[in-house]
């Protein structure tokens, strides 16, 4: 675990208290990356389904994979103090846990920008895991989204950061 500073600073915050977007104007672009993920726990009939298309709305892993990507893109419309940034790379990937049962899904944001591209990532990955319970809830409704967190950033003033999670596939 990170130490946590012993007086932090709040750069969204104003000297009046109101919220503010932080002025990164003075900061040099570099070359920024973020790797997002959540599991999506289902009943292993649904999981079923899923693989095999035999779900009511279609396909529903290529819809909540491009609605991740198409995510990404609009965080800064979504979450209020963002920065829009100008985003080179955006991979969203479903992937099967049998062991769930159900599906981790992963995203992985790059960016040159004065900023990093943390919540664009879990923004890619909440808003894939949001449309696949759309996409399969006539299957089930109690459907779980689970363990959204980020993996790693890096690049930027507070350095690289890799979480200490190990595999969200295992339940525990």
């Amino acid at each position: 675990m990170e130490n946590c500073p012993t007086s932090p600073s709040l750069s969204h915050l104003d000297a009046k208290g109101h919220a503010q977007m932080v002025d990164v104007s003075a900061k040099e672009q570099t070359v920024r990356t973020a790797i997002a993920r959540c599991q999506v726990r289902m009943l292993p009939e649904t999981m079923s389904a899923i693989a095999k298309g035999n779900a009511p709305k279609g396909d529903v892993l290529a819809t909540a994979r491009l609605a991740g990507i198409m995510a990404a893109k609009q965080t800064a419309n979504l979450i209020p103090l963002c920065h829009p940034l100008p985003l080179q790379k955006i991979d969203v990937s479903i992937t099967p846990a049998p062991a769930l049962p159900g599906y981790i899904i992963r995203s992985e944001v790059k960016t040159r920008a004065e900023t990093g591209v943390e919540m664009e990532a879990l923004t890619a990955v909440s808003v894939a895991a949001l449309t696949l319970y759309d996409m399969a809830k006539a299957l089930e409704k109690s459907i779980q989204i689970e363990q959204i967190c980020l993996l790693s950033k890096t690049g930027g003033k507070s350095g690289d950061y890799q979480a200490a999670i190990v595999d969200l596939e295992e339940p525990g």
